[in-house]
């Protein structure tokens, strides 16, 4: 991975949550500490076609944090493929501290975001500094490809981490589908890494992946040299 890049977070559950303050306070004090600003922009688009409670749920929670940690929140309510077009949204993350991608339907961020000025622009900031985080979909979506747990087949992801596929609440997935996990390992058809993320639990990638959190990161197909 690119050495000036900032870090990344792939988040098996807990967005927003005091139980992973700690995560998004380093992840955004470490951009701060390569010139980014204190700001953490939360990015909702994976929930948002659930309505306006939805909405106002991750508006309300992803604030709370931002209140706690000590930084600008910058929401953005990118809900349809237009929005991530909108100049003024595309402004609103540069030189930005944190960026999240919170949970819900991973397929529904690639679909708006690829090959957006939206989307190119969260790169080009990441590769300059800035950390980059996503929680359960906003994880799978980072990969080059989605895995199917609600629809019944896989689809194109943002392609920022092309060899590796996300199971983000393993430890619960396990008990909710368990046939569909036992497929997903025995799929001899991808070469990516497979990766099971706990539920209150994250792999950080800053010079090197680290599991952050109270449960554990199991490589199910593949591999990854993971710090202790």
């Amino acid at each position: 991975m690119d050495q000036n890049a900032g870090a990344i977070a792939l988040v098996g559950s807990g967005e927003y949550s005091v139980q992973m303050q700690e995560l998004e306070t380093e992840l955004l004090h470490r951009a701060i500490s390569r010139g980014k600003r204190n700001t953490f922009v939360q990015i909702p688009t994976a929930s948002s076609h659930e309505g306006d409670s939805s909405r106002e749920k991750w508006k309300r929670l992803g604030k709370e944090q931002s209140d706690r940690i000590g930084s600008e929140c910058i929401y953005l309510p990118i809900h349809e493929r237009d929005d991530a077009f909108n100049p003024e949204f595309v402004d609103a993350i540069k030189g930005a501290g944190l960026i999240y991608f919170s949970g819900g339907d991973p397929h529904r961020v690639a679909e708006i975001f690829n090959g957006s000025p939206l989307w190119n622009e969260i790169v080009a900031e990441w590769k300059t500094g800035t950390s980059l985080a996503g929680c359960s979909a906003g994880a799978m979506a980072f990969g080059g490809t989605i895995m199917g747990i609600r629809k019944s087949h896989h689809s194109e992801g943002l392609g920022l981490l092309t060899g590796i596929e996300v199971i983000p609440h393993y430890d619960k997935m396990l008990g909710w589908l368990p046939d569909r996990v036992t497929a997903f390992i025995a799929n001899t058809f991808s070469d990516a890494t497979l990766l099971g993320i706990d539920e209150n639990t994250a792999l950080v990638h800053t010079d090197a992946w680290r599991k952050f959190g109270r449960g554990n990161v199991h490589v199910l197909r593949g591999n990854l040299e993971i710090a202790q």
